[in-house]
């Protein structure tokens, strides 16, 4: 590999690079030079008030928490969590932050879209969940059951070897998987979890040398200085760290690039200028680690170097609110492959569109993006303004668009 070919790489696995490319797909847009979408600024300050509405409805104060996995295991208002903070009070800030590293990088694993059919019935609270909600709390019990440990007196913990037997009858009985309540992506999940399983054990740099997933924790909290880290420092851990966990897409000189697709209306003649980042789920497993962190005393800054999520409900947002609108409706009416160009065309969109919702919504409140990061107006957000528009949409809450998911993108 030369050393242009090595640059390039390391760009691809930086977050600027995520936004840089997201931005010339949205100046092409604006030019009308765009296959599949064309955008329509205009319709910018109605979608800002509509989300700016949903922050209020949700957080009237604008104490608004952040983006991450841990909102879903408070569906239903249901506080969970607390159940597990009461059997791991009496131990030490180093092996509670474990397990919930443990617990949250399990679920954001599963986290992957489920469906319109999927359902999990909560036995204790008699609440029937789909779709984020319902996984986040299927994968809590699946985890609180011990199933994930080699220790039957430990059942709070991830070893790796549990994690390479996980099998998809596993899956199936722990998510209430049958016939008539089917879950997209079942085998893609579980070959997530056992590649989980083989990562732990090669890359002890980051796992350590026990075999637990937990020991993550112990390597992020290592980057730490003066009681601070900085998001993209996080970032920049988890995506090496479990680069091996997700499936090969493209590959770049042998090397794969996860989350990684082209664009050709990004060429130029610069090698590799097609080439468009997007890193979700690291960049969600990012978002997702920080509380564990905070509760520790750790200040985690510059959270808006991370961006926004580009996934279905972000997106179908743009979509429904007219802020995008597709060129040629074929695209709505079949499922796309997630490497499509109009797929990869609409989360570039949808990375780029979501700064300039956050810009329009800070300015009107006032705000900085230090008082009101993007971590923020996700969650208070877009992702919620994008469900309840979808429900007004279309009867069942269906996105605009539909991905043909094998359980790993979205």
């Amino acid at each position: 590999m030369n050393k242009q070919e090595h640059s390039l790489l390391q760009a691809l696995q930086q977050l600027p690079t995520i936004r840089k490319q997201a931005q010339q797909l949205l100046q092409l847009a604006t030019e009308d030079k765009l296959k599949h979408f064309a955008v329509d600024m205009q319709k910018m300050p109605a979608t800002a008030k509509f989300v700016l509405d949903v922050i209020y409805e949700q957080y009237p104060n604008l104490d608004i928490p952040y983006h991450s996995r841990w909102r879903h295991f408070e569906a239903g208002k249901v506080n969970r969590l607390q159940g597990i903070q009461d059997k791991i009070a009496a131990l030490s800030a180093q092996e509670r932050g474990k397990i919930l590293y443990e617990l949250v990088i399990i679920s954001v694993l599963l986290d992957a879209g489920a469906g319109p059919h999927w359902q999990y019935h909560e036995a204790n609270t008699g609440l029937t969940l789909s779709r984020s909600e319902g996984l986040a709390v299927a994968s809590l019990q699946l985890y609180q059951s011990g199933l994930f440990s080699n220790d039957p007196y430990q059942p709070l913990r991830v070893d790796s070897e549990r994690l390479l037997a996980f099998s998809p009858a596993d899956l199936r009985y722990g998510f209430q998987v049958t016939a008539t309540n089917p879950l997209e992506g079942v085998e893609g999940r579980v070959q997530l979890l056992n590649r989980l399983g083989a990562t732990i054990r090669e890359k002890t740099h980051y796992f350590g040398n026990e075999g637990r997933l937990g020991d993550f924790y112990a390597y992020i909290m290592s980057l730490q200085a003066g009681k601070s880290i900085q998001g993209a420092q996080i970032f920049a851990a988890v995506l090496p760290g479990f680069a091996d966990v997700w499936p090969e897409r493209l590959r770049f000189n042998g090397v794969s690039l996860g989350d990684v697709w082209q664009h050709q209306a990004l060429k130029t003649a610069a090698p590799g200028s097609e080439y468009i980042p997007f890193h979700k789920l690291s960049q969600w497993l990012t978002y997702s680690l920080i509380e564990p962190l905070e509760q520790c005393g750790v200040r985690v800054t510059q959270l808006d170097e991370l961006t926004g999520l580009p996934e279905y409900r972000n997106g179908g947002l743009l979509i429904d609110s007219g802020l995008l609108r597709v060129k040629n409706n074929e695209i709505c009416q079949q499922p796309q492959n997630p490497g499509s160009e109009c797929i990869v065309e609409w989360r570039g969109l949808t990375v780029a569109l979501l700064d300039e919702i956050a810009k329009a919504i800070r300015l009107q409140l006032g705000m900085t993006a230090a008082d009101l990061p993007l971590a923020k107006i996700l969650q208070g957000g877009t992702w919620e303004a994008g469900r309840r528009i979808a429900k007004q949409q279309r009867r069942e809450g269906t996105p605009p668009l539909q991905i043909i998911s094998d359980g790993t993108i979205f």
